[in-house]
């Protein structure tokens, strides 16, 4: 339930290595969707950044077309399968953490840091990412059914970038690290002091992550 405002505080230096192109992942309802729609849109060669469920889309787009994809980096992500019990209470209006909805809401707080779950502002982008794309985005988004796809990882030949973050309430530590343990040319990194939204809270040291792995990685 992100939008492109998910990435605003990154543009100024992600625009400085290259074109942004942004991928569309709001009308399918299965990953192998998501990804075709967004490969259909991208350039020829890529870098690929995929964050939280985008990057079970990014996983599934690099095995689909690894000709296309120079490199790909997963922040705040996992390739740990949902139980059948896991994807019915997400399509009865869970978020990963078990967090219900209250009010007709959906809860935003365990997606950020403790000490900036009644951040205001953040809490405001929050909400209005998920306005914006509505109740019939949500429950495709939400009714996903995700396989264990950490053996696939490892036929990912491109470099790859995992990015886990220290605080992140919706996605283990563990399950993130995972995923550097079975890409075979992997760069791990952590981020201190952040939750599960890096792109709003530490955007600055995101982008450096990124940028100094693209420039390590020749890409």
């Amino acid at each position: 339930m992100c939008d492109q405002d998910l990435w605003t505080d990154m543009v100024p230096g992600l625009g400085a290595l290259a074109t942004i192109h942004y991928g569309n992942v709001y009308e399918d309802s299965t990953l192998e969707g998501m990804a075709q729609r967004v490969l259909a849109s991208s350039p020829r060669r890529f870098v690929l950044v995929g964050f939280s469920m985008g990057g079970f889309v990014a996983r599934v787009l690099t095995l689909m077309a690894p000709e296309r994809v120079a490199g790909v980096a997963f922040v705040a992500s996992s390739a740990r399968g949902y139980s059948k019990e896991e994807t019915e209470r997400r399509k009865a209006g869970y978020l990963p953490g078990d967090r219900p909805r209250t009010a007709g809401k959906i809860s935003t707080a365990r997606g950020l840091h403790p000490d900036r779950e009644t951040d205001p502002a953040l809490l405001d982008r929050l909400r209005s990412m998920q306005r914006r794309l509505g109740r019939d985005v949500r429950i495709r988004q939400a009714a996903l059914i995700r396989h264990d796809g950490y053996a696939d990882l490892e036929r990912i030949a491109c470099p790859s970038l995992v990015v886990a973050c220290r605080q992140d309430r919706l996605r283990s530590f563990a399950e993130t690290e995972r995923m550097a343990q079975h890409l075979p040319h992997a760069r791990f990194a952590i981020l201190e002091d952040c939750g599960h939204m890096a792109p709003l809270e530490r955007p600055g040291e995101l982008t450096a992550l990124l940028a100094s792995w693209i420039d390590e990685a020749h890409l």
